[in-house]
């Protein structure tokens, strides 16, 4: 099949979560024979002519990322009855550059991933021709903006962010439930987020879950974990992760420091945010930045934290920790998404009290956590690695092209 891919930003290399999904499948799909063409916003206009993407793409389209300031977001807020995110990317020489691959060229499947590019809906309809249209579905964006809104209430600080979630909430609602009938198909990565996209009464719906190379996250055998150093990663500019730290370091970090002085946290992950950065100064984390790479710090750590409070579907941070064999603390929202055999080597805690209990005795037990590690890579690699994950993707255009 002739494919083309529209995705947010350029998925190789992959320093996002919709990266290292659009990576899995671009992979997937070069690897099953497909012919793919990968329209993509990218922040470095080098990146669009990396090797690995070029070997798996006929052709690779990169337009720079759009700006859109704080003013621009009020203005569609208080002018508009549209979601911010029908806004945020945007551009008009993206939209040019679209509607010459329509027009130029027949696809027999469109898929555009995230409800950013959403925005670009009604050009796709009018251009697509026979073309099926798949809505890779990175999250159940209403529902997250509703949890978004109920979390921030809680702190009067935070009253402001609040009332914004819940404005988009109710934006989101209508513009995802637009996608979901208006597209052929949809694709979901959580259970959970299959069932509330259904609510829409829209095209089918299939789950496909987030998934990892899972041999590019083994370590070597003579790695030597900290026994008292911990990690998150994550882009850390995005409010699940500012939030998750937050509570952290507030609600659960003293309790381990009175028992444990020793104990460190480190965050790897770009652009963190000015909040997290006082944190970093008060010598409650220890804030990496951007990294090539979060092998070294998933495969020195002791124990990884997923204190996540916000966020849907499923966590690529963990199967990327689980992958590297670390066993792992997370909230029940943290383990969403995943099934139950994954879980199962997942050691869950919501209060702050029973995470921070559960971080103590497993940095007391050697042998409790290389055993959750070496469950938690044989679960990854049986049920997330993109290996058994494609076939799902491929069954679904199988099914609208009548194959």
């Amino acid at each position: 099949m002739k494919i083309l891919l529209l995705t947010p930003d350029i998925p190789y290399p992959s320093e996002s979560g919709a990266a290292i999904r659009n990576w899995g499948i671009i992979t997937g799909l070069a690897e099953a024979g497909h012919e793919l063409t990968l329209l993509s916003f990218s922040e470095h206009a080098a990146d669009a002519r990396s090797q690995p993407l070029i070997e798996r793409c006929q052709a690779v389209h990169a337009l720079p990322l759009p700006s859109r300031g704080k003013l621009s977001r009020l203005r569609t807020l208080l002018t508009s009855g549209r979601a911010d995110m029908e806004a945020r990317l945007a551009d008009d020489d993206y939209a040019d550059r679209l509607r010459q691959l329509l027009r130029d060229e027949h696809y027999d499947i469109v898929q555009f991933s995230g409800l950013e590019l959403g925005g670009y809906l009604d050009l796709i309809l009018r251009e697509k021709g026979g073309s099926s249209l798949v809505y890779d579905a990175l999250n159940a964006e209403a529902d997250l903006q509703n949890v978004f809104a109920k979390v921030d209430s809680r702190s009067l600080r935070r009253l402001p962010a609040s009332v914004y979630s819940l404005a988009q909430t109710r934006r989101l609602q209508a513009f995802e439930g637009r996608i979901c009938r208006e597209v052929d198909s949809v694709i979901a990565v959580s259970p959970e987020d299959c069932a509330l996209l259904r609510q829409y009464a829209g095209a089918p719906i299939s789950l496909m879950a987030n998934g990892i190379h899972v041999d590019e996250y083994q370590p070597a055998s003579e790695i030597t974990r900290g026994k008292r150093q911990i990690v998150f990663t994550g882009k850390m500019d995005y409010r699940p992760n500012v939030d998750a730290i937050e509570w952290f370091c507030a609600a659960v970090m003293p309790m381990i420091r009175r028992r444990m002085p020793e104990f460190q946290l480190t965050v790897a992950g770009r652009n963190p945010h000015k909040r997290l950065q006082s944190l970093a100064r008060a010598g409650e984390i220890h804030l990496t930045g951007w990294v090539e790479s979060v092998l070294p710090y998933l495969h020195e750590a002791g124990l990884y934290v997923a204190p996540l409070r916000m966020g849907s579907g499923t966590r690529l941070k963990i199967l990327q920790a689980m992958a590297a064999g670390c066993a792992v603390v997370s909230t029940s929202l943290g383990a969403a998404g995943l099934n139950s055999q994954a879980r199962s080597a997942i050691v869950i805690a919501d209060e702050p009290a029973d995470f921070a209990e559960a971080i103590l005795r497993l940095l007391d037990d050697d042998d409790k956590r290389q055993d959750l590690g070496e469950q938690s890579r044989q679960h990854v690699r049986a049920h997330y690695d993109w290996k058994a994950l494609m076939p799902n993707l491929l069954q679904v255009y199988a099914s609208l092209r009548g194959g």
